[in-house]
């Protein structure tokens, strides 16, 4: 297994996230573990997965054949909308657990705050629970809108290390940042390049020309640079590779700027409003 060169970011509870990820939506489950296997052997050591992808076996399976100790990995799976709720998110939890093979996780998210179901703050309180008792050691959210967050603090103990919203260059999400950095929440960024939608854009090729590096590497150098978390997803070995080979060049103010300036509000899935 090749060794870990990623940076980290502190969370607020004082836990180290490895900055650049690897994630596995919509890979099936008897693909997910050769290619987290493949991701670990690259050196990426935070995998992402969720209850709803329903490959949480197939990476459990990856983690215990690589033979790396448990406290080299970080590990973030997330609650579904159907199992919110106090009680439910308790047993949902206990049920990817299991499946994962893991004593706890390292990150536990609600995936989507489902506002028409309004049980966000109730499956809340269990996320703290289960940060008090170490079963996970670190409780966020993911798709959280500013009005969500805002309605969770109020009522909250704890706050959300992270929010994993959708995040890439068709979509900066700037006033979500912002109000991120504001409260100390880490932004970690899901469909980092747009499901490829920003990668032929001239001025993404442009830079990656410069650079003898791909599209997809600038555009991961971008979000390293900003300070997202960021988790590309690849099945191919060769990408997986090559999403990691990010870290030995650096685009410059201007450079950033030009990926920045791609925003149109280009979402590849849910508004987080309407999905329930």
């Amino acid at each position: 297994m090749a060794p870990s060169t990623v940076p980290t970011v502190t969370l607020n509870n004082g836990v180290e996230i490895p900055q650049l990820g690897f994630g596995v939506f919509q890979v099936p489950d008897d693909r997910t573990t050769a290619a987290v296997t493949a991701a670990l052997e690259t050196g990426y050591r935070s995998i992402d997965t969720a209850a709803i992808y329903g490959n949480e076996t197939g990476v459990g399976r990856a983690l215990a054949a690589s033979g790396l100790p448990r406290e080299e990995l970080f590990v973030t799976t997330k609650l579904w909308n159907a199992d919110q709720g106090y009680d439910a998110t308790l047993r949902a939890f206990d049920t990817s657990l299991a499946k994962l093979g893991l004593d706890h996780v390292d990150l536990y998210l609600i995936h989507w705050p489902a506002p028409a179901r309004d049980l966000y703050r109730d499956s809340w309180r269990a996320l703290e629970r289960l940060a008090q008792e170490g079963r996970i050691r670190a409780a966020g959210v993911s798709n959280f809108q500013p009005g969500h967050l805002r309605r969770l603090l109020d009522s909250a103990t704890l706050t959300p290390a992270v929010n994993q919203i959708e995040l890439h260059p068709g979509l900066t999400q700037a006033d979500l940042r912002t109000f991120h950095t504001e409260h100390e929440i880490a932004t970690e960024a899901w469909s980092p390049l747009a499901q490829g939608a920003v990668l032929d854009h001239p001025a993404v090729g442009a830079i990656a020309t410069a650079y003898g590096k791909s599209p997809a590497q600038v555009v991961i150098r971008w979000h390293l640079q900003l300070g997202n978390i960021v988790i590309p997803k690849s099945v191919t070995p060769a990408r997986i590779r090559q999403n990691f080979d990010v870290f030995d060049f650096a685009l410059t103010e201007e450079e950033m700027r030009t990926v920045t300036s791609l925003d149109r509000g280009l979402r590849t899935g849910p508004h987080p409003d309407e999905l329930n």
